[in-house]
């Protein structure tokens, strides 16, 4: 069972930064895409970031220029740097995994809290 295990979330004030971890349990090199979503209360799950198993990624509408994905293999762990960051980035933010001829998985999510 492969676990994805979040960290790094906590309470930043408006314009600031944190950087978000996404640790497997086994290497990384079985996955495909792996991505971050968040989850704010009242509404739908979004699609923060994604990368692929060759490092190329994208990002949602509202992220892009201020946050950036990354993955180190070597230490089977996916990063989230988030910059800038405006009360509307609060939320829930959950590391997604495909594996290769498997199935998703999940992270239990850490929560991001942007104070104005």
């Amino acid at each position: 069972q492969v676990q994805l295990v979040e960290s790094g979330g906590g309470l930043v004030q408006a314009g600031g930064s944190l950087r978000l971890s996404c640790a497997a349990s086994e290497s990384i090199s079985n996955f495909n895409d792996m991505a971050w979503y968040r989850q704010a209360p009242g509404k739908q799950r979004e699609l923060v970031a994604r990368i692929t198993k060759s490092g190329s990624s994208d990002y949602g509408y509202s992220v892009k220029g201020r946050f950036i994905i990354s993955r180190d293999n070597a230490k089977n762990t996916v990063y989230l740097q988030m910059n800038s960051l405006k009360p509307e980035d609060t939320a829930t933010y959950v590391c997604f995994a495909i594996r290769i001829g498997d199935n998703a998985y999940w992270g239990q999510g850490t929560q991001v809290t942007v104070s104005s």
